[in-house]
């Protein structure tokens, strides 16, 4: 019944790799997801200033307390706030210290190997009951390629880097396919908490019972995936989940009210925001060449040929088949965003999207927006000659090709210039 993985690509982390708009939540609200389904966590508070930490510390029930930045990135213990406070999570030894050292996380930026050299800002600490473990283990579930469906994955190698695990040891991984409408089955629980390794009936019990209930939360919350690492075996006995990763898919929205009111805009780039807003399927990258194109596909293609020309791309936008003349503008507004961007690219491939009103967007976005970098348009397809002559009409200093390579190489040689 359970089969080992055999390559790393199939987990969780690897599993959501490359996709942007998945809602991912704050620690502490994984708590309260996971207690409401029955799944035993140490207990834990969270406090979005220094005197909410003393008072969540003063009536905790103990001193021995551990505080944790709520930023959404992983490597929160190794990583820098932006006032030189070393280390997003610490223990804590009383009400006091709990305020202190809330008060250098909360309004300053952590520094992850996650988050870019900018960072992301903690607006909330949480503070949890320190619980020993004598075992750390993984579990995560989450859809699959391969199977094409859920799969729960699991490793009594927990508390690590899992990717590192499965490189080092495929063996060590185990995944089992759930299926999707009766969801993990006692049975199938339990053989997988003896194969793991808890010790005891009751912790197996306990163990089994974390199995069956998140793939119940997955079910239920439209989630892509829930990664618990690590999932820990107490010294007193018990089975506790020690950390916990949620992403949820977008397109759930709809009907996840409750989750996805659960969104923190502050942790996420605000451009991304703002084209999501305007429905653009827009990307921050840190390269200085702005692209604006239509098509998922053509805009990967337009990234790759800047790249072959020696450029770096400042972020993947696509436009959609739907684009009007204000769409283009406010895409113009959100390139102009990035200081870095030195020229900009436009490569529009005219199918469903009309040549024309494209170029009626970059002509107004020029003209409102006072646009002083360099434009390098290419449109190709329908209204394609309409659209070269609106431009050539405008007067504005707006260079045309016909061919991806030549516009491609000339973007790259103004970003440069």
């Amino acid at each position: 019944m359970l089969t080992s993985i055999k390559k790393a690509g199939s987990l969780a982390r690897a599993a959501s790799a490359g996709q942007k708009r998945l809602l991912s939540i704050h620690e502490y609200q994984s708590v309260n997801l996971l207690n409401s389904y029955g799944i035993p966590t140490p207990k834990s508070i969270a406090a979005k200033s220094p005197e909410d930490a003393f008072d969540v510390a003063k009536n905790f029930g103990t001193d021995k307390l551990v505080i944790k930045a709520q930023v959404l990135a992983g490597g929160r213990g190794k990583g820098k706030f932006d006032n030189g406070f070393q280390g997003g999570v610490h223990l804590v030894d009383g009400p006091a210290q709990a305020k202190d050292y809330a008060a250098k996380m909360i309004g300053a930026k952590l520094i992850t190997k996650q988050t870019g050299a900018g960072g992301r800002i903690c607006n909330a600490v949480m503070l949890a009951e320190r619980r020993d473990p004598s075992h750390e283990y993984y579990v995560a579930v989450l859809n699959d390629r391969v199977t094409q469906g859920p799969v729960l994955v699991a490793s009594n190698q927990g508390g690590m880097n899992i990717e590192e695990v499965a490189a080092k040891d495929p063996n060590a991984i185990i995944t089992i396919p759930i299926p999707a409408e009766e969801g993990v089955s006692k049975p199938t629980a339990l053989e997988l908490a003896r194969t793991l390794g808890f010790k005891g009936e009751a912790a197996q019990q306990e163990a089994a019972d974390i199995f069956i209930n998140l793939y119940k939360i997955f079910k239920d919350k439209d989630a892509t995936q829930i990664e618990i690492n690590p999932l820990a075996e107490t010294i007193d006995g018990h089975v506790l989940c020690m950390d916990a990763k949620f992403g949820f898919d977008d397109n759930a929205e709809f009907r996840q009210k409750d989750v996805f009111a659960l969104r923190d805009i502050s942790q996420e780039e605000p451009s991304e925001v703002e084209a999501q807003k305007a429905n653009l399927n827009f990307i921050k990258l840190d390269g200085s060449i702005g692209c604006l194109v239509n098509g998922a596909g053509l805009a990967m293609a337009t990234m790759d040929v800047l790249s072959l020309h020696g450029g770096n791309p400042a972020n993947f936008l696509d436009v959609g088949g739907g684009a009007t003349p204000e769409t283009v503008k406010k895409a113009f507004e959100i390139l102009l965003s990035d200081p870095k961007v030195k020229s900009i690219f436009i490569n529009i491939f005219g199918g469903i999207m009309r040549c024309d009103y494209i170029a009626e967007g970059v002509i107004k976005a020029t003209k409102e927006l006072g646009l002083s970098i360099p434009l390098v348009v290419r449109l190709k397809g329908t209204k394609e000659a309409e659209a070269k002559q609106m431009i050539k009409d405008s007067g504005l200093k707006i260079i045309p090709f016909d061919g991806l390579d030549e516009a491609a190489a000339k973007a790259v040689e103004l970003a440069h210039a």
